[in-house]
C-alpha cells in the first residue's frame, strides 16, 4: 500500500492541507461575526470541508487505494464551501480567502480523482 507519491500528489497533499487549515481558521472568524456566518449549516460546511480535507491528504500520503474516491468527495465539499464564502463573505477578505483556497483544492483533488481512476 505504500505508492510511490508523485510530484502532483503531494502538491494535492499540501493543497489540502492549506485547505483545512483556512477552514479551521475562519470558523471562528464567521462565529464572531454572528448572523448567517455563525448559523450551523455554515459552519457544518466549513468544518465538512476541512474534515474531508485532512482526510483526502491522510489517504493521499499512506497511499490508500481508496484515495481516489476521497479526493473526489473532498472535491465536492470544497465547491460546496467556496460557494457558501463567497455568497456570504462579499466584501470580507478572510472569507474570500478561503473561497479561494477551497476552490484551488477542489480542482487539485478532481484532477487526482480522475488520473488515479484513469
Amino acid at each position: 500500500m505504500s505508492a510511490q507519491l508523485t510530484v502532483e500528489m503531494q502538491a494535492c497533499i499540501n493543497t489540502c492541507q492549506s485547505c483545512h487549515a483556512i477552514c479551521i481558521e475562519t470558523v471562528p472568524h464567521c462565529l464572531s461575526m454572528g448572523g448567517e456566518h455563525a448559523e450551523p449549516a455554515h459552519i457544518g460546511t466549513l468544518l465538512d470541508c476541512a474534515d474531508l480535507c485532512i482526510t483526502a491528504a491522510d489517504f493521499m500520503s499512506r497511499g490508500s487505494p481508496v484515495h481516489p474516491s476521497t479526493c473526489a468527495l473532498c472535491a465536492d465539499a470544497c465547491i460546496r464551501c467556496a460557494e457558501e464564502c463567497e455568497r456570504l463573505g462579499e466584501n470580507d477578505v478572510q472569507m474570500q480567502r478561503c473561497a479561494q483556497l477551497c476552490r484551488q483544492c477542489a480542482e487539485s483533488c478532481r484532477e487526482m480523482a480522475l488520473a488515479e481512476a484513469a
